[in-house]
């Protein structure tokens, strides 16, 4: 008898048929003997309802009180369940991330999570019931109901698992898997049986949609095996072939050392590019203009600072499109405080890169990239790389082409 925790996303539980079919997957997992959390997401589309309602009351909602209104998008979708786990004979009990002990800071809207305290939980399991839990929220030591931020039931659901040190952790989604780049882009695109924690993280962190960052950084540092597989199936499909299905984030150490050495091709659409033109090239010139970008809590990306010429420097950077307006209002204001000649701004931008744990072990990967770009004509404005990634920034109407182009320089199309 294993210990599984199921998280379902707001697809899977975004109608009451769906809910029941959700009800029945669980139900199979508990009568083939395991013990069970489920950790859902609030219906699809429903937390975005909660969102929109306060912002017509408040265009910019108190932190507190908004977490308090969308918290209550699970609490909705967990009594549903529970009610259709009874429904069918099995014994449920929903709760509240304050119930089951979940404890965060009190940064509201993306709290982080500071301890669970299973004893509750573990006495359910105890007594052969199947125990359902918010996932996206907490409480802070004050008593106040706080929310992890959007992906946070991931992340419950990745954090729960390990203070259970459960068995699994099991991701359903409205895909079958992690591919090696978005299939509705490349048609070839080929669902990977297994990828290592450290390539998820990248490909996370790059833009594949499949997993939130936090989530698989929770299950790298706490070693919770997870799996990412289809809630769209049949959910009465035998259970040793669901078991195997999906997609098994691994550690490195298991995995297999000849594996290819590309993993898997991600993009992001949505970067700016920033540029000032002619700063002093002195110490400190860095923090000067970052400092005030971190002050308007606006995420930095890639970053390059040009040689010194004559004293001057460029420095550029990338940040999310949808912080663009607001970096670029800072750095004109600074412009002058800075002795910069002029800023410079490109929000037709996009992001694409490599990612695999095989880099550390072959060469020649990085001039197979650029290779391939520039004969496909795609120049490139900026390079970035880590140990297992390296990431170009191009021009946002060459993203397809290049995600394409690099998919098949690559062979990720073959298993």
């Amino acid at each position: 008898m294993a210990l599984i925790v199921h998280k379902y996303g707001g697809t899977s539980m975004g109608s009451t048929d769906r809910i029941k079919n959700v009800a029945a997957r669980v139900a199979k997992w508990h009568d083939a003997g395991h013990q069970i959390v489920v950790v859902p997401s609030a219906m699809s589309g429903e937390t975005n309802r909660l969102i929109g309602l306060a912002k017509e009351i408040m265009p910019q909602p108190d932190p507190r009180e908004l977490d308090m209104i969308a918290s209550t998008g699970e609490q909705v979708s967990v009594g549903l369940l529970a009610m259709a786990l009874l429904a069918i004979g099995k014994d449920a009990v929903s709760y509240t991330g304050w119930q089951a002990g979940i404890r965060t800071d009190s940064s509201f809207t993306k709290a982080r999570i500071q301890s669970i305290d299973d004893t509750r939980v573990r006495n359910d399991l105890n007594q052969g019931k199947i125990v359902i839990i918010t996932g996206f929220q907490g409480m802070d030591e004050d008593g106040n109901i706080s929310t992890l931020g959007r992906g946070g039931s991931d992340t419950s659901a990745v954090a729960i698992a390990a203070a259970l040190k459960a068995d699994e952790c099991l991701i359903y989604t409205d895909v079958d898997g992690v591919y090696t780049t978005d299939p509705r882009v490349v048609h070839e695109a080929r669902r990977l049986s297994k990828i290592t924690f450290e390539e998820m993280l990248e490909l996370a962190s790059l833009g594949s949609k499949v997993l939130q960052t936090r989530s698989v950084e929770f299950a790298g540092n706490y070693q919770v095996p997870t799996r990412v597989l289809s809630s769209l199936t049949d959910p009465l499909m035998p259970l040793d072939e669901e078991a195997k299905s999906g997609t098994l984030i691994s550690f490195e150490e298991e995995s297999n050392m000849e594996q290819a050495v590309i993993s898997g091709i991600a993009f992001h659409r949505d970067e700016a590019k920033i540029t000032i033109l002619g700063v002093p090239d002195k110490p400190g010139v860095a923090f000067h203009i970052l400092g005030p970008i971190a002050d308007a809590n606006v995420e930095v990306d890639m970053i390059i600072q040009n040689q010194s010429v004559d004293g001057k420097t460029d420095f550029t950077f990338t940040v999310s499109r949808n912080d663009y307006a607001k970096a670029m209002s800072v750095l004109e204001a600074q412009r002058e405080s800075l002795g910069a000649a002029k800023v410079l701004g490109d929000a037709k931008v996009s992001k694409v890169s490599a990612v695999g744990v095989g880099m550390r072990s072959h060469v020649g990967v990085a001039s197979q990239m650029f290779r391939t770009l520039s004969e496909e004509g795609i120049n490139i404005m900026m390079i970035s790389t880590s140990e297992i990634k390296i990431s170009v920034l191009i021009d946002e109407k060459y993203m397809e082409l290049a995600v394409r182009a690099l998919h098949k320089a690559f062979n990720l199309e073959q298993a």
